[in-house]
C-alpha cells in the first residue's frame, strides 16, 4: 500500500517541504530510501526499524521503499525520521489516518521523539506549502508555536505520534498569541537595554579613556573597530562590555535572529531573540567554522553574528583564509557559501571588534623595553593582517598598558547603562534620518549624511593625502566622523569631527603605521 505525508528539510538556512512516500509491497524484505539522502538521512532505516519494534507496532517483513520528493533537492539530518516511521505505518495499515498531517522529529530507537536543529524554517516552509497541523517534538513546542498559521502538537513519543495521525487528541494546542510568545518582561522596549550581569560593565573597566571612546563611537555606528595593545591592557574587557551597551532587537532582525538561532541549535528557542548576539569564536576555529559549511552547509560565527557583533581575539592567530573571508561580508552584509553539493547564500551582516598583540610576545612599543622579539619579526607579525583587510576596519586604536595605580583607584569612567543610552539615542536618529547606521553608508547617501561645508571638505581632502588612504579608506574616516556628530548632534560634520576621525585611523604601532591606511 502506498501512503504519503509531509515533512521538510533544511537547506542552509531555508526550509524546503518534502513529500514522504512510502510503498509497503509483497516480496523480500527490504528497507530502501531514494530521493538524495545523506548519510544520517540513510542511517534512519536502523532508528525506525528499532523504534517501530520498541514502540509496539510490527515493522512489516514486506518490500519497503521510502522516496522523498522532489527527488532532485538534497536532504539532510534527521528531521524526515518521524515522517518516514509515520508513513511505513500507514502503508502497512496499522494506523488509520485522519486528514493529512505534516511531521518532524528524530527517532530514538526505543521510539522517542527528539527535537531537530531548524526546525522553525522548516515549519516556516510547511505553512507555506499549506500544511494545517504539524507534529513536532514534544520539548521542542515552543520554538514551533513561534510560526503563525500553522497548528502545532507535541508528541513525546512515536505511539503519540500515532495518536495524533489517528485524531485521537487529548488536548487542543493552536497557535499562541504574540503575548504568550514574549512574556512581558521579555518585551524589548525601543532605546532601552536589558540589565545582563553576566557581562562585565564599562565602569569595571580602568583608564583607556580614549579607548572607551572609541568603543562608544564604534557601537553607535556600527563601524568594525581594531584595538592593538600589550597582553593585560584591558581589550578583551573592553571588547565584552559591547553587549550592555548595545540596544535589543527590533521585531524583524528578531524574526532572522531566531530563525538562525533554530538552525546552529545551540539549544531550545523558548520565545524570539531579543538580544544581540556576542560572538566570540577561539583564534583556532576552522574555516567552515568561522565562515560556514560542512556537510549540511550549516550557519558559521560570521551567519551567528548577524545584527551583533563578532569579537575575535588575537586576530593574526586566525587561519588566513578564514579571516580574509570576512572581506565580503563586512563589505555586503551576506556571505555566499559554494560546495559540492550546492550553493547558498546566507546573511552576515554583523559589527566586527578585533584584538591583537602588537607582536609574538605582545610587549612591542612599549616604554619598559621588554619586548624580546628580533629585529623585524613585530612587522611580519603586524603582516599577517592583510592590507585589504586592514582596509575595512573603520576604527584602528592603541590599548596601553594600565599603571597599578590606576587599577587600585576608584571608578573615574561611566557606566554601561548611560553609554547605552547615547548609542541607542544616536542610532534612532541615524536610522530615522537615513535608513542606517553610518557604518553602513557610502557613496552618495555618505556624502549626502555628511554635508561637507568649504572647510571640511579640504580638511577631509589633506586628512586623506598626509595618511594616504585609499577610497575605501577614506569613505570608512567619513563614516566615523558622522558617528561623532551624530554623538554631538549635529547636523553637519565639521572640521574638529573629521579630526577625531583621523585619529582612529591610523593605530598607535610603528609596524603597521608605516603601511598607511
Amino acid at each position: 500500500m502506498l501512503a504519503t505525508v509531509l515533512s521538510a528539510t533544511l537547506r542552509g538556512l531555508e526550509g524546503r517541504p518534502v513529500r514522504v512516500e512510502v510503498d509497503v509491497a509483497p516480496g523480500l524484505p527490504g528497507f530502501t530510501i531514494v530521493g538524495l539522502a545523506d548519510a544520517a538521512l540513510r542511517e534512519s532505516r536502523e532508528r525506525v526499524r528499532g523504534a517501530l519494534r520498541n514502540a509496539g507496532f510490527v515493522h512489516p517483513p514486506r518490500r519497503i521503499t521510502v522516496n522523498l520528493a522532489p527527488a532532485d533537492v538534497p536532504k539532510a539530518g534527521s528531521a524526515l525520521d518521524l515522517g518516514i516511521a509515520i508513513a511505513i505505518l500507514v502503508g502497512s495499515e496499522q494506523v488509520h489516518p485522519q486528514g493529512r498531517w505534516a511531521l518532524l522529529g528524530e527517532l530514538g530507537l526505543g521510539g522517542e521523539v527528539r527535537p531537530v536543529p531548524g526546525l522553525l524554517p522548516m515549519i516556516a516552509a510547511l505553512a507555506r506549502r499549506g500544511a494545517g497541523r504539524v507534529v513536532v517534538p514534544a520539548d521542542a513546542l515552543d520554538e514551533a508555536r513561534l510560526v503563525p498559521g500553522i497548528i502545532a502538537l507535541p508528541a513525546a513519543s512515536l505511539g503519540q505520534a500515532a495518536e495524533l495521525v489517528r485524531g485521537r487528541r487529548v488536548r487542543g494546542h493552536g497557535p499562541m498569541s504574540r503575548a504568550e510568545l514574549i512574556p512581558e518582561e521579555a518585551e524589548s522596549v525601543p532605546g532601552s537595554t536589558p540589565v545582563d550581569e553576566s557581562w562585565p560593565d564599562l565602569a569595571d573597566v580602568r583608564g583607556q579613556a580614549e579607548a572607551r571612546r572609541a568603543l562608544e563611537i564604534a557601537v553607535a555606528g556600527g563601524h568594525a573597530l581594531l584595538m592593538i595593545g600589550a597582553p593585560g591592557s584591558g581589550k578583551t574587557l573592553l571588547a565584552r562590555t559591547i553587549p550592555s551597551l548595545l540596544p535589543p532587537l527590533d521585531a524583524a532582525e528578531a524574526q532572522e535572529a531566531t530563525v538562525i538561532a533554530s538552525v546552529a541549535g545551540d539549544g531550545p528557542v523558548r520565545r524570539l531573540v531579543t538580544r544581540r548576539p556576542f560572538r566570540a569564536p577561539h583564534h583556532t576555529a576552522s574555516y567552515a567554522a568561522l565562515v560556514g559549511g560542512g556537510p549540511r552547509l550549516a550557519p558559521g560565527e560570521v551567519t551567528r553574528a548577524h545584527h551583533g557583533v563578532l569579537f575575535l581575539d588575537e586576530l593574526p592567530e586566525f587561519d588566513r583564509a578564514a579571516r580574509e573571508a570576512l572581506r565580503q561580508p563586512l563589505e555586503e552584509g551576506r556571505i555566499a557559501i559554494a560546495r559540492v553539493g550546492g550553493a547558498v547564500e546566507m546573511p552576515a551582516r554583523f559589527q566586527l571588534v578585533a584584538a591583537m598583540n602588537p607582536c609574538p610576545c605582545g610587549w612591542a612599543g612599549d616604554p619598559s623595553g621588554r619586548c624580546t622579539c628580533p629585529l623585524g619579526l613585530p612587522d611580519r607579525y603586524a603582516a599577517r593582517v592583510s592590507g585589504p583587510f586592514r582596509d575595512r576596519l573603520d576604527l584602528w586604536i592603541g590599548v596601553p598598558r594600565v599603571a597599578p595605580q590606576a587599577l587600585l583607584a576608584p571608578e573615574d569612567g561611566e557606566a554601561s547603562v548611560l553609554v547605552a543610552a547615547r548609542v541607542a539615542a544616536v542610532r534612532v536618529r541615524q536610522l530615522e534620518a537615513r535608513g542606517r547606521l553610518a557604518g553602513r553608508l557610502s557613496g552618495r547617501a555618505l556624502r549626502a549624511a555628511c554635508l561637507l561645508d568649504t572647510a571640511a571638505e579640504r580638511t577631509a581632502i589633506g586628512l586623506a593625502d598626509a595618511a594616504g588612504l585609499t577610497a575605501r579608506a577614506t569613505e570608512r574616516l567619513l563614516r566615523v566622523a558622522r558617528t561623532i556628530a551624530d554623538l554631538d548632534n549635529a547636523e553637519r560634520v565639521q572640521v574638529h569631527h573629521l579630526e577625531e576621525a583621523a585619529r582612529y585611523r591610523v593605530p598607535a604601532m610603528p609596524s603597521l603605521s608605516a603601511r598607511g591606511g
